[in-house]
């Protein structure tokens, strides 16, 4: 990154810190936090701790970045004056620190925060830190809120930090109380997820080799094949995801899997494959045996798609490099089709979606959703099956998506997840959908559709 000028003649700084905060600075000129993230580590010494370090910082100040920006202005001489995008991201990741971390010393934050600023701008600018961090350590009731009662848009906005627009679509769809709860749930450190590897292991096994080795964990309590760690990191990394006993994906995600209901034998095609987390738990759930396609446009995606089907120790898939609307084979048993969302059912994980996205996106998003289903119900056997499945809770973009499919095509039929899933996580009309309030799970939709035999 060629963007950010350092002054060499300054005291010492953090190099931590510093690759957070590079990685802040391309998240907010457009980049993705993944790909921020590599380029801000790539060919650095940084240790295993520094590199979770980093992705703690990076995470969790774009996450909070509406609330930081709301609380700083407080502590600013000029509250309404826009701060230099460097200056802006140093503040944030000092004030995350202060206040969203409970490791940190405040005077550590204080003062790693100073000597970035000295490094990477100017001495009046490294003043200005340390007052404003200093002045918010000793007022901190000078934040205030607006009314939840007045206005409790901007009130759930600011203070857990989402955009207007969802904080609005929650509020119209679940009401105030359960509108906080998820956008406070959302705000929870991330945890992963481990997919047994049936081919390899056995959930009691996995669950046994965790215990031996002090890691607290539940099982999933749809799926039970799935165990949540209830710790940071990735546990027995080698023992378990290198060897291929297990594959991390989150409870949510298989759902749509399950929903599917893939037999061996079955011919079937994931048509938005790539990088394999819903491919190989279909192979898994065949139990290696039939006909595989996984269909992605992104041969260097398809290529981690294959890497991870040789760690799992499965043979039937067949990687397709293609757009899906160019795809003509089958015709198919089986048809998965998770197509791109806004994702606003993993934005506790994927912190930089919560700026990324807008309500034009969901409009724009609603029309190509459209349009996959539309072709995916071209490669369904009579008698076979098509899931329909996303990682987001916006409504335009599940419920609506599947009705008006089925307006347009009278030869398919819904198919209740009743069947395969309690009560509580089907709708009247039979879709299957979680929330991330509600037992560890990622917010998704999944939705079963038969081809009529006439």
């Amino acid at each position: 990154m060629n963007a950010i000028k350092t002054d060499k003649r300054t005291r010492s700084y953090d190099t931590v810190r510093a690759a957070a905060l590079e990685a802040l600075v391309l998240i907010e000129r457009g980049e993705h936090m993944d790909s921020a993230i590599a380029s801000v580590t790539q060919g650095k010494q940084f240790r295993p701790i520094d590199r979770r370090f980093i992705l703690q910082l990076v995470n969790g100040t774009t996450k909070m970045r509406r609330r930081l920006d709301h609380d700083i202005r407080y502590y600013l001489a000029k509250p309404s004056a826009e701060l230099p995008l460097l200056l802006s991201n140093i503040l944030r990741l000092g004030f995350y620190q202060l206040k969203f971390t409970d490791r940190i010393p405040a005077a550590a934050a204080v003062s790693e925060s100073v000597n970035l600023t000295h490094h990477m701008m100017d001495r009046p600018r490294a003043n200005l830190v340390n007052a404003v961090m200093r002045a918010s350590l000793r007022d901190p009731s000078r934040v205030k809120f607006t009314s939840r009662d007045d206005d409790p848009i901007k009130h759930l906005g600011d203070y857990y930090s989402y955009p207007d627009h969802f904080v609005k679509y929650c509020l119209t769809e679940f009401g105030l109380e359960k509108t906080e709860e998820l956008l406070r749930k959302g705000n929870e450190p991330p945890t992963v997820t481990y997919r047994v590897n049936f081919l390899k292991s056995k959930p009691d096994e996995v669950a046994n080799l965790l215990q031996t080795h002090g890691v607290e964990f539940s099982y999933g309590k749809y799926l039970p094949e799935f165990i949540h760690i209830e710790q940071a990191g990735l546990p027995l990394e080698a023992e378990l995801l290198k060897t291929g006993k297990v594959f991390v994906q989150d409870e949510s995600a298989g759902m749509a899997v399950r929903l599917l209901n893939p037999r061996p034998k079955n011919s079937v095609v994931d048509l938005t494959a790539a990088p394999g987390g819903k491919t190989t738990y279909i192979a898994i759930r065949m139990r290696n045996k039939g006909r595989l396609t996984a269909v992605d446009k992104s041969r260097v995606r398809l290529e981690t798609l294959v890497e991870n089907t040789k760690r799992l120790g499965i043979s039937i898939v067949a990687p397709v490099a293609s757009d899906m609307f160019e795809f003509n084979g089958g015709p198919f048993d089986r048809v998965l089709l998770d197509p791109p969302c806004t994702g606003w059912g993993t934005a506790g994980k994927h912190s930089d979606l919560r700026w990324a996205k807008t309500d034009m996106d969901i409009a724009n998003l609603g029309k190509v959703q459209l349009a996959m289903i539309n072709k995916a119900a071209k490669l369904v056997k009579p008698g076979g099956t098509l899931v329909y499945s996303t990682c987001t809770i916006i409504r335009s973009e599940n419920d609506q998506i599947v009705e008006e499919f089925l307006l347009r095509h009278p030869e398919f039929e819904i198919e209740s997840g009743a069947e395969y899933f309690p009560e509580e996580l089907v709708s009247s009309r039979g879709f299957v959908k979680t929330y991330p309030a509600v037992d560890k799970l990622d917010g998704a939709f999944s939705a079963r559709l038969s081809r009529k035999l006439h």
